[in-house]
């Protein structure tokens, strides 16, 4: 299959397995330039792998990923340092570290794509706190932070090289309604603002369709369905539509435990 002339990303028969689970067997994935693109699916279904395999922090077992019109697969160190560099990437637990500053946090991947001098890193650090919310708490700790604050601030650390993708794996997971707003706030002001893409993983339906242009249905290790958010709840798929709607609190809680299997 050729890759799609609008994808900034692409994947072909991705195969990934971790001992004698298969994850991943034959995922096809095109993702296009300026585009907010969402991945459901249930769990353990390979989502957060995905956006692993993007980054090169897992290696896939076959197939092929392309990403600004070129193979990840065999990078020297350098391009993938290029690669990462492009790529922002927010956590799903932030990952921040809890004996650095967040002044420090923020300036990790400054530091490492020696980016600016130190004045201007600094005044970067400023600059993405504010676009987050959060202005003039440099000093503090991560564990000074309420987990919605650690969200914000991971997420600060993910545009602060100003990359072309974002990456929000379970952006909302664990966070009250409130934070929950925020953050989908957030990714939506920051795709205007930044004119980024951007690839969502969420097993939460109200971010997911708050949040996206398209979604992408990761089913039995294989991309199942692809499509506008507006076409997704009368897909023709049986298993998306449950989904969405077990997402959606319409099922019963039976019914979604079981739907939390595939």
């Amino acid at each position: 299959m050729a890759e799609s002339p609008e994808s900034i990303v692409s994947f072909r028969g991705v195969r990934k397995s971790f001992g004698e689970k298969s994850i991943l067997d034959g995922m096809d994935l095109d993702v296009r330039e300026g585009e907010t693109l969402t991945i459901v699916g249930g769990s353990g279904t390979g989502k957060s792998v995905t956006l692993k395999l993007l980054m090169r922090l897992l290696q896939m077992d076959a197939g092929e990923v392309h990403a600004f019109g070129r193979s990840i697969t065999d990078l020297s160190a350098q391009e993938l340092l290029n690669l990462r560099r492009r790529i922002g990437m927010l956590f799903q637990g932030a990952a921040l570290f809890d004996s650095l500053t967040v002044k420090q946090n923020i300036c990790y991947p400054l530091v490492e794509h020696d980016w600016g001098t130190p004045a201007e890193r600094t005044d970067r650090v400023a600059e993405v706190l504010e676009m987050v919310g959060m202005p003039g708490i440099e000093e503090l700790r991560p564990p000074e932070l309420s987990g919605g604050m650690k969200k914000r601030v991971g997420l600060a650390r993910a545009i602060a090289v100003e990359p072309d993708i974002i990456l929000y794996d379970e952006p909302t997971t664990g966070l009250d309604p409130i934070n929950v707003r925020r953050i989908n706030g957030l990714i939506l002001q920051l795709q205007e603002q930044l004119d980024v893409t951007s690839i969502v993983v969420t097993h939460d339906m109200e971010s997911c369709f708050t949040v996206t242009d398209r979604i992408a249905f990761l089913y039995d290790r294989k991309i199942a369905w692809v499509g506008p958010r507006e076409e997704a709840a009368n897909s023709g798929h049986a298993v998306l539509e449950r989904f969405i709607q077990g997402g959606r609190g319409i099922l019963e809680p039976e019914e979604i435990a079981v739907l939390d299997q595939v």
